[in-house]
């Protein structure tokens, strides 16, 4: 069974979509693909892993880095799962390049190309967002490219995150 709950975030309501073997959903209210994989049988409710998820954030919205992660189930394809893998070992305060995971990806495939459209497809397919810090992958110009979520809260979490980066988004 899977339950949801939601979020108050400084950039508005969250819904959170877990099941017994982790969380699956951290959507903003109106995104693009909200709500895409949860199940039609779910109801509002409450689990330990909910829990955890809004502690998360609420260290997160205070500025500061979480210390633990909340135990997630991700549910995807094969290149999706090894992607949004890739997008967890991003370090909070820093963004890196759609090129880049494409070419990281290739490497953990033994040389197999992989395209940056790919990876852009997958990234915004994140069905986490937030946790799986699809927020700090930008373009190969340091450009503000796509986020489910909207740009501008993108640039909200960016600057969350660094301070330092702030000034290059606005």
């Amino acid at each position: 069974m899977t339950y949801t709950m939601h979020y108050d975030s400084p950039l508005g309501k969250i819904l959170l979509a877990a099941d017994e073997e982790g969380m699956n959903g951290v959507w903003f209210e109106a995104q693009k693909y909200f709500a895409a994989k949860l199940p039609p049988e779910h109801e509002e409710g409450t689990m330990p892993v909910l829990g955890d998820t809004c502690r998360w954030l609420d260290v997160y919205f205070s500025g500061r880095e979480p210390d633990f992660t909340p135990k997630l189930h991700l549910i995807g394809s094969d290149f999706r799962q090894a992607v949004w893998a890739l997008l967890l070992q991003i370090p909070y305060g820093q963004t890196t390049t759609y090129g880049a995971l494409a070419k990281r990806l290739a490497e953990i495939n033994g040389g197999k190309r992989v395209s940056a459209q790919a990876v852009g497809g997958a990234v915004g397919h994140n069905p986490v967002s937030i946790i799986v810090p699809c927020h700090r992958v930008v373009g190969s110009d340091g450009s503000l490219t796509g986020y489910a979520g909207g740009i501008d809260k993108k640039i909200r979490l960016l600057t969350l995150e660094n301070a330092e980066t702030a000034n290059l988004y606005r």
